[in-house]
C-alpha cells in the first residue's frame, strides 16, 4: 500500500531580496502586484523604512554600526552593515534554491551590501541573480561612480 508525503515541497525555493532603499522599493512593487511562489525578504540599514515595507521577512542590517539610521549614502558603511549582519542573511538565505538580488545602485545599503548577500547567497549552493538599477544622470557624478563601484 502506498502513503502519500502531504509536506513534499514541489518546484525550486526561491527568494528575492531587496537590499536598500531601491531594493526593497521594488519587492514592495512585487508584492503589491501580487506575484505568487516566491518569499520576498528585504534587508536595510533604515530601521524605519524597513518598518514600512510590505515583506513579512526582513533584515535589520549593521544595527550596531548604524543605529538603524541608514548608510547615509556610503557604500562602505552597507558593506560593513551587511557583514555585520551574516548570520541573519544566512538564516533568511538558507534552503533556496534561487536568489535574485535587487537594488538601486548608487546609494550606501544597496550599492555596498548587496554584493555581500549575493556574495552568501553563492555560497549557500544558490544560483544567484543581481537585478539592479543605476542612478539617473541628474543624480550626480558621485552616485555614478558608487554604481560602477559597486557593480565592479
Amino acid at each position: 500500500m502506498f502513503e502519500l508525503e502531504e509536506n513534499i515541497s514541489i518546484g525550486a525555493n526561491i527568494k528575492v531580496v531587496g537590499v536598500g532603499g531601491g531594493g526593497s522599493n521594488a519587492v514592495s512593487t512585487m508584492i503589491e502586484s501580487k506575484m505568487n511562489g516566491v518569499e520576498f525578504i528585504v534587508a536595510n540599514t533604515d530601521i524605519q523604512a524597513l518598518n514600512a515595507n510590505k515583506a513579512s521577512s526582513k533584515i535589520q542590517l549593521g544595527l550596531d554600526l548604524t543605529k538603524g539610521l541608514g548608510a547615509g549614502a556610503n557604500p562602505d558603511i552597507g558593506r560593513r552593515a551587511a557583514i555585520e549582519s551574516y548570520n541573519e542573511i544566512v538564516e533568511k538565505l538558507e534552503g533556496a534554491d534561487m536568489v535574485f538580488v535587487t537594488a538601486g545602485m548608487g546609494g550606501g545599503t544597496g550599492t555596498g551590501g548587496a554584493p555581500i548577500v549575493a556574495k552568501i547567497a553563492r555560497e549557500l549552493g544558490a544560483l544567484t541573480i543581481g537585478v539592479v538599477t543605476k542612478p539617473f544622470f541628474f543624480e550626480g557624478k558621485k552616485r555614478s561612480k558608487h554604481a560602477d563601484t559597486g557593480l565592479a
